[in-house]
């Protein structure tokens, strides 16, 4: 009896193009989904005429699995995985993977791993980008769990990943328990923020600029070919060439009401728990949230006012700044990223390896992009390195930057054009670089209405103290925290 080396579980597109591309590097999959006649349509359909073993029970599936057997689920997130995971247990052995290869919050992955290691059962949380293309030809695989279970699934996942120039694979291991969601987590959230920058320059080009869809088009894939040469900067010059049925602008037809599914949500509710101000991913999530409340928008499109876009300089200059602020933001974007991984690092005891990271979005993920070379290069010189801002490489290039980033941020006020993420990039580097913030009295307000106390730049650090402010407060202070 053949038997298969690795099961998938959930045949959607994503679970059907990995198993696909397993198939493809000389893996014999066994697949089974809740729904079996999905079973039936796939080898009937994309599947047929390859090695993929179909299976319509759980017994039957894991019967089907070499030992130690590895089971991947691409199942939705949430209930769906620990579901699986239930009616499998009682089918698998000690030193058996289970796989889970959805967007899972990484919570329920440390959870499901701390549970799974009490019965002896390994178990994989990893994040998978790249979309159904990459899934079928090469993605981006974020591996972590019990990192026992790593030997058992690398050369499958390293064989399907996406490959680097060198032929380097975009998959490593990531770390413990919850890492490699997590890691995945940040991307998106980083996915979020690289989309919403895109929107803004297109916002400047086409309302201030008055570029058309053609010349911003020509702009976007001139872009590609320097310092923002990406997979996201790529597919945008194609869609301002798209037309629809009619031979008008397709993007002229799609309401302004963008969606999300909730990664890029957690990314910034996560970098409030660390005390880690990632303000870019935050508003990128919150234009989300604005763009939602169209009713309102178009009610008050008709009573609120502002200026008129009116540009008179110079054009040609002005597309430059435009390109400077997407690159210095861009950077702000993932130096804020890499902020709040180190920090959940520490935090979880999870030893992230940040150069591998880069190399894993360097090919395949949908924020994939030749600048992330250098953050792998940045993190070989010094893996400790605690900000890219701080890299000779990135600062020298914010720096060449800030001439047009600046212009740009200031004729977008003029002109009453938002743009939130190119803004609040700069003032966050504008506050990174300053040795002394307006925080100090912020503390003194605290401490005059609320005895929060405050420490002094002449004693040493954690000794608080309370003034009485008013002669009548009295000398007790309230306890102190931070976030």
């Amino acid at each position: 009896m053949v038997q298969a080396d690795i099961g998938l579980i959930g045949l959607a597109v994503m679970g059907q193009n990995l198993v696909l591309n397993m198939n493809d590097h000389g893996y014999v999959v066994a697949v089974y989904n809740r729904s079996t006649n999905k079973v039936d349509d796939f080898l009937a359909g994309p599947a047929k005429g390859t090695k993929v073993i179909g299976c319509h029970t759980l017994n039957e599936f894991v019967l089907k699995l070499k030992r130690p057997r590895r089971v991947m689920l691409m199942v939705k997130a949430g209930d769906p995985v620990d579901d699986f995971i239930q009616h499998l247990e009682p089918l698998l052995e000690k030193g058996d993977v289970i796989i889970d290869g959805g967007n899972s919050h990484f919570p329920d992955t440390v959870r499901r791993c701390q549970a799974l290691k009490a019965k002896g059962i390994y178990f994989i949380g990893t994040g998978i980008s790249g979309g159904e293309e990459g899934a079928r030809h090469g993605p981006s695989i974020m591996p972590g769990g019990h990192p026992e279970a790593w030997p058992l699934v690398k050369p499958i996942f390293q064989s399907i990943a996406a490959k680097v120039e060198s032929g380097e694979p975009c998959c490593d291991w990531v770390g413990e328990e919850g890492a490699g969601h997590y890691v995945k987590m940040v991307h998106n959230g980083i996915e979020y923020g690289d989309i919403q920058l895109i929107c803004e320059a297109y916002a400047l080009l086409r309302q201030v600029a008055g570029l058309s869809y053609g010349e911003i088009a020509d702009t976007f894939a001139a872009w590609n070919h320097r310092e923002l040469d990406s997979y996201l900067i790529e597919i945008t010059s194609h869609i301002f060439r798209t037309d629809d049925t009619d031979g008008k602008p397709l993007l002229d037809k799609i309401l302004d009401v963008a969606g999300q599914k909730g990664t890029g949500k957690w990314t910034a509710m996560n970098a409030v728990d660390m005390g880690m101000p990632v303000t870019l991913i935050g508003e990128a999530v919150f234009a989300r949230c604005l763009s939602a409340l169209k009713t309102e928008r178009v009610e008050a499109s008709k009573k609120l006012k502002g200026p008129v876009p009116n540009f008179s300089g110079d054009k040609k200059a002005f597309v430059e700044d435009v390109f400077h602020a997407l690159y210095a933001s861009k950077i702000i974007s993932y130096a804020q990223g890499y902020m709040l991984m180190r920090e959940a690092s520490k935090y979880f005891n999870w030893h992230l390896n940040y150069g591998g990271i880069a190399l894993m979005w360097r090919g395949g993920c949908i924020i994939r992009s030749v600048f992330l070379g250098k953050i792998k290069e940045a993190f070989d010189k010094k893996p400790d390195f605690y900000n890219l801002l701080l890299d000779e490489f990135f600062s020298s290039e914010v720096q060449k930057c800030q001439k047009g980033w600046r212009n740009v941020i200031a004729q977008a006020a003029l002109n009453g054009i938002a743009i939130p993420c190119f803004s609040t990039a700069l003032s966050f580097y504008d506050g990174y670089r300053t040795e002394s913030l307006p925080a100090n009295l912020l503390q003194a307000i605290r401490d005059y209405f609320g005895a929060h106390t405050y420490e002094r730049v002449d004693r040493p650090r954690g000794e608080c103290f309370h003034t009485n402010w008013t002669g009548t407060g009295g000398k007790v202070s309230a306890s102190s925290y931070s976030v």
